[in-house]
């Protein structure tokens, strides 16, 4: 093991903590189709980007004219999406898998035309450098901060801070009238419902000023675009 976790070193790949267990490097191409602002679908693989932290879906961000002393707020989290999708919803990327993170989506390098998309992402301000997981695009998010592009034009919550603040807040809601018990959640992997009985339905919130749902039945909610928790 000492052996396999010095090589790992030596090749400069990043370890993920808390994961499950690494998987070899590999590449999957296909069409891209955003979730979020650093979570999207490469063909038929979910995809979280490697070292990439985006605002939250429903995440708000201080507008300029708060930060100096005015009023605003902005919708920063949905913003950063539209932004990541208008780039490059459509278009065919290929990623290399560098692990699986615990939502079984495979935490990735990602390239369209042989551009890295997570160092655009960054550079553009539309998300932060994950430091805590690879340091590849520290320079570009110092770059977009010192510009006041995009998320950095105000003020900003640190994305993971924001999670956990949003988590230990939520309280678990009554069903909505009616009886209808399936929890429709939004997080850093999109839109998911969570079926009574499966592994993280009691530990999960609905926050219905975010966008949060009850939904009466599976084909409700896959209508409405949320798609099921693996567990």
């Amino acid at each position: 093991m000492l052996r396999i976790c010095s090589l790992i070193v030596s090749l400069g790949l990043p370890l993920w903590p808390a994961l499950a267990p690494a998987v070899a490097a590999q590449d999957i191409t296909g069409t891209i189709r955003v979730l979020d602002g650093d979570s999207l679908s490469v063909g038929s693989t979910d995809v979280r980007l490697f070292a990439v932290d985006a605002p939250e879906l429903g995440q708000t961000c201080d507008a300029p004219g708060r930060v100096a002393g005015g009023g605003g707020v902005w919708a920063c989290g949905d913003w950063a999406a539209a932004q990541v999708r208008a780039a490059y919803a459509g278009q065919r990327a290929t990623c290399r898998v560098l692990d699986i993170d615990r939502y079984g989506r495979a935490v990735s390098r990602c390239a369209v035309g042989g551009a890295d998309m997570g160092a655009r992402i960054v550079a553009e301000g539309w998300a932060m450098a994950y430091r805590r997981y690879g340091l590849d695009y520290d320079l570009a998010e110092k770059g977009a901060a010192a510009a006041g592009r995009g998320i950095w034009s105000g003020g900003v919550e640190v994305p993971e801070a924001y999670r956990a603040r949003v988590r230990q807040s939520a309280a678990p809601a009554a069903p909505a009238p009616g009886g209808c018990a399936i929890k429709g959640n939004i997080s850093g992997s999109g839109r998911i419902y969570h079926l009574p009985g499966q592994e993280n339905y009691d530990a999960t919130g609905i926050n219905e000023a975010r966008g949060e749902r009850w939904f009466c039945s599976e084909a409700e909610a896959q209508a409405a675009g949320w798609r099921r928790a693996r567990r």
